[in-house]
């Protein structure tokens, strides 16, 4: 019980989010050390203070979870779902309300317009309905229009998982009430944020990377080329999932940004079977690096002792003086200010996790960090 309060608590600490959370963990591999070396790491990197949520806080929130029928599962525990485990900023902890055993089955991503039309609508339910009665779980983000449909669909000859963006608590959109209990009812709602947190604009791309890192696949029915559907495309496609899209009206702006991923080479996709003849039982890997600090379903974490092996205080000075002044605000990689700054992987890894924790500087999927901007 105890550990489980005190992973909520590093996990709701400001400034340690997904990365920060497995560096922390392969760098101490246990989370009361994690959790103690915390503010003297952050000060080292120029936060004056730190603000860790104290058990009373997180077993509140356990509380609260409970008290709906919820529960939590962390990203080191076996039922985590693989294939988000996967992702390499997968969410530390997820709160679910339903059938926890739900995300590890074959599931599909359905996406598209929140002002979609009503054809859009029918072809989302359609296709849901028909890859639910294939035995495949439909994911979705339980927005308005195409996800609402998708959903729809899927419960009427199967199953369902809805990640939302807010806490597990708060129903969004609010028309979407009844929705989201008939899901958690049958299926599954999951979400990242914490208990209570109403859904703000930076949330919902964290929601999108957990609907592509569920799904073997992910289809797009109308998205315009500025969406949050082709943010979820993009995500899904770098994690190695198939991409697609249906096909829509090149008079419909609406369909500008699917039609645009069939012509970058996602499937058209007319009916179910398009979809079932083209997903595999795993996510493909081909050309995408898979060296993740966490080890699934086994012991934790894995160990990489020369990564964080300890540096001189020398060094680390030297290092906090420099790194500071090579990262901008525009991503840049980690392995280009090892070359520019000439200084140990040790050195560079440990001043990179100071500056995390002080808010500084922000470590991004592939290895690249970036400013964190201020005022």
């Amino acid at each position: 019980m105890n550990d489980a309060l005190d992973r909520l608590r590093l996990i709701r600490t400001e400034g340690v989010g997904p990365l920060t959370y497995r560096r922390l963990m392969s760098r101490f591999g246990d989370v009361a050390q994690a959790l103690a070396a915390l503010p003297e790491l952050a000060r080292a990197g120029g936060r004056a203070a730190t603000k860790i949520p104290s058990r009373g806080d997180v077993e509140r929130e356990l509380i609260q979870l409970r008290k709906i029928g919820g529960t939590f599962i962390y990203v080191d525990t076996p039922d985590y779902p693989e294939f988000l485990a996967d992702m390499a900023d997968a969410p530390p902890v997820l709160a679910v309300l339903g059938d926890v055993k739900l995300l590890s089955t074959r599931c599909v991503g359905v996406v598209g317009a929140r002002n979609a039309s009503a054809n859009g609508m029918r072809m989302a339910e359609q296709l849901a309905a028909d890859l639910a009665q294939q035995k495949l779980t439909v994911v979705s983000g339980l927005a308005r229009g195409i996800d609402a449909a998708a959903h729809k669909g899927a419960m009427s000859t199967g199953r369902t998982i809805a990640a939302i963006a807010g806490g597990i608590d708060i129903p969004y959109p609010p028309e979407n009430e009844k929705l989201q209990a008939q899901i958690a009812e049958t299926g599954c709602v999951v979400a990242e944020a914490p208990f209570g947190t109403a859904p703000i604009a930076k949330h919902f791309p964290k929601r999108n990377r957990v609907i592509a890192g569920l799904s073997l696949g992910l289809v797009v029915i109308e998205a315009a080329i500025k969406s949050g559907s082709l943010i979820t495309a993009r995500m899904a496609n770098e994690a190695g999932r198939e991409i697609f899209a249906v096909p829509g009206s090149p008079l419909d702006p609406r369909c500008k940004g699917s039609n645009d991923l069939i012509r970058q080479g996602a499937h058209l996709t007319e009916t179910a079977a398009d979809v079932l003849a083209n997903l595999p039982d795993h996510p493909a890997r081909q050309g995408l690096a898979r060296d993740p600090l966490f080890v699934h379903a086994r012991s934790g974490f894995a160990e990489k002792p020369a990564l964080w092996e300890a540096a001189s205080e020398a060094e680390m000075a030297a290092g906090r003086r420099k790194i500071v002044d090579l990262v901008g605000p525009d991503p840049v990689m980690v392995d280009e200010i090892a070359r520019r700054c000439q200084l140990s992987t040790a050195a560079i890894m440990a001043v990179l996790l100071e500056l995390e924790l002080a808010g500084k500087v922000e470590m991004l999927v592939g290895n690249r960090v970036a400013r964190v901007a201020t005022g």
